[in-house]
């Protein structure tokens, strides 16, 4: 955690980390995001949530468990696990390789639709989120032990 501040402006960072259980699973991080901002006295800014990964993404949806199911079978159908991807050729593919590389294509292009960060407003020391919105950070090439998110709240301070 990371504090700084200069004539009245505040930055407050956080590094939280994740497991999570689903090749493709919508974790719910608005708490997380909101009890930064209150930690930080932020009273009008921008809360910025940004994910370290290429095959995990964040993004702003509703929570309705249908809908989330939804959302999951989209991004299935939009790039699926066991369609052919050049990235999972092992015998050709010579760039970023690890000794644990999984055959992950599909999980990237995925995370293009959705982005790697969201920016929310924040007014009166809340977040300005709509009535059904919540933070989500979405594992598309799970399951995964650590998914790293970044949190920054930034603005004026009481």
């Amino acid at each position: 955690m990371q504090l700084s501040s200069a004539a009245g402006v505040v930055s407050r960072l956080r590094r939280l980390v994740f497991a999570t259980q689903q090749p493709i699973q919508f974790l719910d991080i608005t708490d997380a995001v909101t009890e930064l901002v209150h930690a930080a006295g932020l009273r009008e800014g921008l809360a910025n949530v940004f994910s370290r990964h290429t095959t995990a993404a964040v993004c702003i949806q509703e929570d309705e468990p249908l809908l989330l199911e939804d959302l999951r079978d989209f991004l299935h159908r939009s790039a699926p696990a066991e369609a052919h991807y050049r990235h999972n050729d092992f015998r050709v593919r010579t760039v970023h390789m690890h000794d644990d590389e999984s055959p992950n294509g599909h999980a990237h292009c995925q995370q293009i639709m959705l982005g790697t960060s969201e920016s929310v407003p924040v007014a009166d020391g809340e977040l300005l989120l709509g009535a059904w919105q919540r933070i989500f950070l979405v594992e598309l090439d799970g399951p995964r032990t650590e998914r790293e998110v970044i949190i920054q709240a930034l603005g004026t301070a009481d």
